[in-house]
Parts: structure tokens; sequence; C-alpha cells
């Protein structure tokens, strides 16, 4: 597969400090090649986002991992590790298969009756070295109806240890002969909705943490002073 864009495209930021978290995106048309059997070209739709959010990067790759379930993501309905593997250059690859619900509108499902469950393949790499985690995702059924690849980048800066920076992208396409454009427009509006719960759903996930990081202190001092008590009060153990 591969993706080209066209010459022109402006990066666009957002920053926020936690709570609520609000993209600026950038829209323009792309170019989906697809190197199947029938070697097909689409043009399709791009979504460009960048969200500054006030939280480690460590937090936010533990929060990842933690966002679902949350009440913001409810048409996500399970979630398998198919792969797992740390490289020789201590590298974290996954491979996970998510199952999703795909509602589509009015109109298209006169055409495409019946209720739609979306199986989709999430790639990731996380890099502690360079602190950095990259997502690849892209379903794997439905795809002439519409195909949706999605590249994220959670990246933690040096200069502000305390910030991660999400950068994501979406390609969106139809091969639906006279329905490409409304179904593209519709993916469109779909993904952006739902990157919005996505980012709620991480900060409910981050929001958890921070919750057992407050009860986990006082906890651990009393683990910590009963642990102390009671090998005051065992006799040494002797080796023979």
């Amino acid at each position: 597969m591969l993706l080209t864009r066209a010459p022109s495209h402006t990066r666009a930021r957002a920053r926020t400090e936690g709570g609520n978290a609000a993209d600026v995106d950038e829209l323009q048309d792309y170019r989906l090649c697809c190197w199947g059997s029938a070697g097909l070209v689409m043009i399709g739709k791009h979504f460009f986002s960048e969200t500054d959010i006030k939280s480690t990067w460590e937090q936010v790759l533990t929060a990842f991992w933690q966002r679902y379930p949350n009440p913001y993501s409810t048409h996500v309905l399970t979630e398998d590790v198919l792969f797992r593997e740390v490289t020789s250059d201590n590298l974290l690859l996954s491979r996970r298969l998510l199952t999703k619900t795909n509602r589509l509108p009015r109109w298209a499902e006169r055409i495409f009756p019946g209720k739609r469950s979306v199986y989709i393949i999430e790639d990731s790499v996380v890099d502690l070295g360079n602190r950095s985690l990259m997502t690849l995702t892209w379903n794997v059924n439905h795809a002439k109806l519409m195909r949706v690849v999605e590249r994220c980048v959670f990246a933690g800066e040096r200069d502000r240890p305390v910030w991660t920076r999400i950068t994501r992208e979406a390609w969106i396409s139809s091969g639906v002969f006279g329905l490409s454009r409304p179904i593209q427009e519709f993916g469109l509006a779909r993904f952006r909705s739902n990157q919005v719960k996505s980012m709620k759903g991480l900060e409910h996930a981050l929001s958890n943490l921070q919750k057992a990081s407050a009860v986990c202190p006082g906890d651990s001092a009393e683990k910590h002073k009963n642990t102390n008590s009671a090998s005051k009060t065992q006799k040494p153990q002797q080796y023979i």
C-alpha cells in the first residue's frame, strides 16, 4: 500500500492542559494506491491533527494500553492481542485485533442493509529509547465499501518532559462506483467524531491512573511500614 499526498499541506496545532483536548485539523484529497490483484487507484480524503496534552509520555503510554473500555468508546466491542515481541534493539512490536460497530447513514442502509461489525488491525511500535509510540490501523473487512487507514504517533518532548504530542493522520476511501464521494464524506465526519471520543477515552484512562497514583503512595507507605515491622520480628534465615 502506497500513500501519496498533495504538495500543499499546512500543519495545525492545538495545545491543551489535560481535560478537554481540542484538535485542529486540515483536510485534503489524496491518492491511495492499493497494489492488489486489480491494482486499483482511488481518490479519498485525508485528515490531519496535532495535539499536545499535559501528561508525561510514560503516563500516556500506560493509558493507551488501558483506554478500553471507557464511556466514550462504546462502539469498541472487543480487543485481542494477536502478536507481541520485544526486538533485539528494545522495540516492543504488537498486533491487536479490535472489533467495532459501524452503522451506516440511513440512505446507505437501504443499499447495504444489516448491522455491521468492523474488524480493525492495529500494529504498534513502542520505542522506549526515543520515547515514542507509533500505531497504524486499518479495517480488514468492508474495505471496498470504505477503507480507513490511520497513523498515530505519541511522542514525548525532551524540552518539555511533562508534555506529549499526538500526531494523527487518516486516509478514507471508497471503491463503490457512483457513491464513493458521499461515503468518503460520511467516513470523514465519523472519523472526526470518533477521534474526539478517542481523545476523551484517553483522558479518561489518564484520569484513572492519576486517581490510582494518588491512592497508591499511602498504601505503599503502609505496606512498607508493615513489611519493616514484620522483618524486625522475624528471625534471620540461616543457610547451610
